[in-house]
């Protein structure tokens, strides 16, 4: 990609600052191919890159056209939360309320999914609040009438899901809902045979557990205990 422009790059450190997130931090310059190691060394140089920021990812999505979900969106949504995080919860898809606003899981659901977090921590003797995850979705535009996104969709889109991931490196993801746990395991299997288990993506443990949007409906009651339960063994190993 090439360089920003200063205005373009203020454009985009202010759409970071707008979705939460505090900090950012840039990679080390690696030492041009003609320069030799020693030299490098020598001059200061970091023998390897320091950990990567979020923001060349939001970069290279731009004004995202590359599959039909950009049809009827508002905003793309990225992600939100803290990119040093060692737990990231990743849903499916936005919602309108979403779409509206730009961040992940600021409706009913998302309201939802702050209790859960916050509440399990704070009885679990946690002090953590959901600004210190890092909260995304499977896909960063709103399907419409909030179906469920096709396999081409989430392919296009999933390669900037792993991107997040795999610089974030988190010590554990939570999956939120069958589409996530199928887009990042690869299983057939539905949410309530998967939920409460441990899979792995790339050598990062994954807990599967329910979409807060499931939970929401009254005849839910059991599937709210579970989720609960998934959310403490998340909360407890990443934490303890």
């Amino acid at each position: 990609m090439p360089p920003l422009d200063a205005d373009e790059l203020r454009r985009y450190l202010e759409f970071y600052q707008d979705l939460g997130v505090k900090e950012l931090y840039r990679r080390e310059r690696e030492p041009a191919a003609a320069e030799s190691e020693p030299a490098a060394e020598a001059a200061g140089e970091a023998a390897s890159p320091a950990a990567g920021s979020l923001l060349p990812i939001l970069a290279d999505i731009g004004d995202c056209r590359r599959c039909r979900l950009h049809e009827g969106r508002t905003h793309i949504v990225f992600g939100v939360g803290n990119e040093r995080s060692p737990l990231v919860f990743v849903g499916e898809g936005p919602g309108a309320d979403e779409d509206a606003q730009g961040i992940p899981f600021v409706g009913r659901a998302g309201q939802l999914l702050t209790q859960m977090i916050e509440n399990t921590a704070k009885k679990e003797g946690m002090a953590l609040r959901r600004e210190d995850v890092y909260i995304c979705n499977v896909v960063k535009c709103r399907p419409p009438n909030n179906r469920t996104p096709e396999a081409d969709e989430m392919e296009i889109c999933g390669q900037f899901l792993f991107r997040q991931l795999t610089t974030i490196r988190p010590k554990a993801i939570c999956a939120l809902g069958g589409t996530a746990a199928r887009a990042l395991t690869g299983h057939k299997e539905g949410v309530t045979k998967m939920r409460g288990k441990w899979f792995d993506w790339r050598g990062i443990p994954l807990m599967v557990t329910y979409h807060p949007s499931f939970l929401l409906r009254a005849y839910n009651v059991e599937a709210k205990r579970e989720a609960w339960e998934d959310l403490k063994k998340v909360l407890h190993f990443v934490y303890d």
